[in-house]
């Protein structure tokens, strides 16, 4: 009996020893083999696991030290792009405000960011997805009209900051947004 558990002790040690074996293996392996998980776009950019793109228009590369809160960004010169209820699609009515938008930025060399914003209703996650199509939107809608997308950028809230905190139809309307701001 004896010799039949040490039999049993020394097989099962050896597959043990040869399952760390492999896992050691491949763990060195993904690191040595140097796999970044990020395809490369060209021209030097890669993407990340979402790409880089809106559209099939490449996103030009975040500028240093842009925020859209920060002091080198500057608010209020266009009125927000509003949105109907989980949809990214811009209205027919808030068409003249990105017109607006576009004449500003042909005739001169500014650069813009187009924040994204959602209601409260609806996951973090899902939210913030929303809140990057809409700015994305916007963003095709200006390129559309012959603006070069490498002075846009673009980026989400989500649910995050509320231009009104309340929790009605009225507040919600007004949360499902696109700001600009003009980078300074």
């Amino acid at each position: 009996m004896r010799l039949a558990c040490a039999l049993v002790v020394r097989r099962y040690s050896a597959h043990v020893m040869k399952f760390w074996r492999a896992l050691l293996s491949i763990l060195l392996l993904s690191i040595l083999g140097g796999g970044s998980g990020c395809a490369n776009k060209g021209g030097g950019q890669s993407a990340g696991a979402t790409g880089d793109y809106v559209t099939g228009t490449p996103l030009p590369e975040r500028r240093e030290g842009t925020s859209f809160f920060g002091g080198n960004v500057e608010h209020g010169q266009f009125q927000p792009v509003y949105f109907d209820f989980d949809s990214q699609a811009v209205r027919s009515s808030e068409s003249g405000k990105i017109q607006q938008i576009a004449q500003f930025m042909k005739g001169g060399s500014a650069q813009i960011i187009i924040a994204g914003f959602t209601d409260e209703r609806g996951t973090a996650e899902y939210n913030r997805g929303l809140g990057d199509r809409r700015a994305g939107a916007v963003r095709e809608d200006l390129i559309s009209q012959g603006v070069d997308s490498g002075r846009i950028q673009t980026v989400s809230f989500g649910l995050e900051m509320p231009a009104d905190s309340e929790h009605n139809e009225s507040a919600w309307a007004k949360n499902r947004r696109a700001e600009i701001g003009v980078i300074k």
